[in-house]
């Protein structure tokens, strides 16, 4: 609505009636072999119905599940809100680590265990912050454009400090095994990082 449709209306061309515009988030998760691309609902969204329609129309035949929403504006906050929810979730288990890993309490056997509930949870799992190529930076992008609207979005920026944090918690681990085997200094020494992706499987290493 706000860059690609200006753009394409410097043509002298109307958006709507001489042209279509419709969004469709990426939804793919890499390396996942149980929900190959087209098994993944496609949400779609256009400036107008028809637009929607027509992008439906043409995702489906790929696709095996369409989902039309309003506009365009709602299909890229669909977008907005699964990367957010993902984000907030991975900051809320990483400061539990921390909290745990202090008490001397192993996190990974409280989330196993509390993944057996039936109902009211979801298992995510504590790392070195976030990364790959939606995570790291949507939620910077709706902290944005909150802004722009008068609204300071806490939540969002509060999980971003603690995924941030990560880093340099790792760091500290880093050090505290270094002082163990008897090396005094991080600087100069040969530390092996052993799965640079972001995902299991993958060779995606971006942030």
């Amino acid at each position: 609505d706000e860059v690609v449709v200006p753009i394409l209306e410097e043509t002298g061309l109307v958006a709507g009636s001489d042209f279509g515009v419709a969004y469709s988030p990426e939804r793919v998760d890499p390396g996942n072999k149980n929900f190959p691309i087209d098994r993944i609902p496609t949400v779609v969204g256009g400036i107008t119905p028809e637009c929607t329609e027509i992008a439906g129309a043409l995702y489906g035949s790929v696709m095996e599940s369409i989902v039309p929403v309003r506009d365009a504006a709602t299909a890229e906050a669909v977008k907005m809100m699964e990367n957010i929810f993902r984000n907030v979730n991975i900051a809320l288990v990483n400061e539990m680590a921390l909290i745990f890993e202090r008490m001397g309490i192993d996190t990974w056997e409280v989330i196993d265990a509390a993944a057996t509930k039936p109902y009211g949870f979801m298992p995510f799992y504590p790392g070195p912050g976030i990364s790959g190529h939606c995570i790291p930076l949507d939620p910077y992008y709706m902290s944005y454009r909150a802004k722009k609207y008068g609204f300071i979005p806490r939540f969002i920026e509060t999980s971003g400090e603690i995924n941030e944090f990560m880093k340099m918690h790792v760091i500290n681990l880093a050090e505290r095994g270094l002082r163990q085997v008897g090396r005094r200094r991080l600087f100069g020494a040969k530390v092996a990082v052993i799965g640079l992706a972001y995902k299991k499987n993958i060779n995606d290493p971006r942030e």
